[in-house]
Parts: C-alpha cells; sequence; structure tokens
C-alpha cells in the first residue's frame, strides 16, 4: 500500500498547487471587478452612482419645470400675437394731375383677425390730409378708395 499512497501525495500535492494558482486567479479577477465597480460608482466628484443619478434625476425635474414655463409663455405670446398688428398693405399714388410724383398713399395695418385701420394721406399743393377708417374682417363700414381697398388686398394677400 506504500506505493498508493506516495501516488496520493503527489496527486494531492498537484491538487493543491492548481488550487492555489486558481485561487491566485480569481483573487486577481476579484480585484480588477472591484476595481472597476468602484470607478462606476463614483462620479467625477466622489459620488456614489445612487448620488449622481439623484442629481441627474434633480436636473430632470428643473427642465421639466422651465418646460412647463416655456410653454405657459408661449400660449400667451400665441394669444397677443393675434391682435399685434402683422399685416402691412402699401398704396402709392398721385391722386391729382398738377402734383408730380406718388407722394400720396394708403396704409393697410391688419392683425390676424383682418382687423386694424387704413391710413389714407392725400398730397397737394396746398397741403396734405390724413385720414384713418376702421377694418373689421377686411372690411370697412366706410366708402374705400380703389387705393385704400387696394392697399387691405395687399395686407392680407
Amino acid at each position: 500500500m506504500t506505493p498508493n499512497i506516495g501516488i496520493i501525495v503527489v496527486a494531492l500535492i498537484v491538487a493543491v498547487v492548481v488550487l492555489a494558482v486558481v485561487v491566485v486567479i480569481l483573487l486577481r479577477r476579484s480585484s480588477r471587478l472591484e476595481a472597476r465597480l468602484t470607478g462606476m460608482t463614483r462620479g467625477s466628484e466622489g459620488r456614489s452612482l445612487e448620488a449622481g443619478l439623484d442629481a441627474h434625476l434633480e436636473k430632470v425635474f428643473a427642465v421639466g419645470k422651465e418646460l412647463d414655463d416655456v410653454t405657459a409663455r408661449t400660449t400667451v405670446l400665441e394669444a397677443a400675437q393675434l391682435r399685434a398688428l402683422q399685416r402691412v398693405g402699401l398704396v402709392r399714388y398721385n391722386p391729382f394731375e398738377e402734383t408730380g410724383g406718388n407722394q400720396s398713399f394708403a396704409l393697410a395695418l391688419l392683425d390676424a383677425k383682418g382687423d386694424g385701420w387704413v391710413l389714407s394721406s392725400l398730397h397737394a399743393r396746398t397741403g396734405t390730409r390724413i385720414y384713418a377708417k376702421t377694418i373689421t374682417a377686411g372690411r370697412s363700414d366706410a366708402n374705400l378708395s380703389e387705393e385704400e381697398t387696394a392697399a387691405i388686398r395687399q395686407a392680407t394677400a
């Protein structure tokens, strides 16, 4: 039996050496994984992953609040923009033969709904006269000249 004990002892020594090598390899792998995990869970300022995610979540909520504020302001601006004078039509003309140049004009200033006014200026040698007529939905209660009608058409085109 002695020869069998020697073989068993040698086999056990080889097994112990192989297991020791496997343990060293596993320890090195474990330490590398731990280093990677530590690097991943620490942010640039040395915070934990949880703290980094909390900070990011706070930023997301702040951006959401800003978006709500911008949406509210945009709604107000869109409503105000409808009332702003945004359609302009200008027709220059010469109403009298004795004056030179197209110094008279009809200026239509309308909002998005076609409400506003037409400003007319008639220039003559003796003076200049200015008239204003209100426009509602692209129409006027007062009689409009051809030039005033053309200015409204130009503004609504």
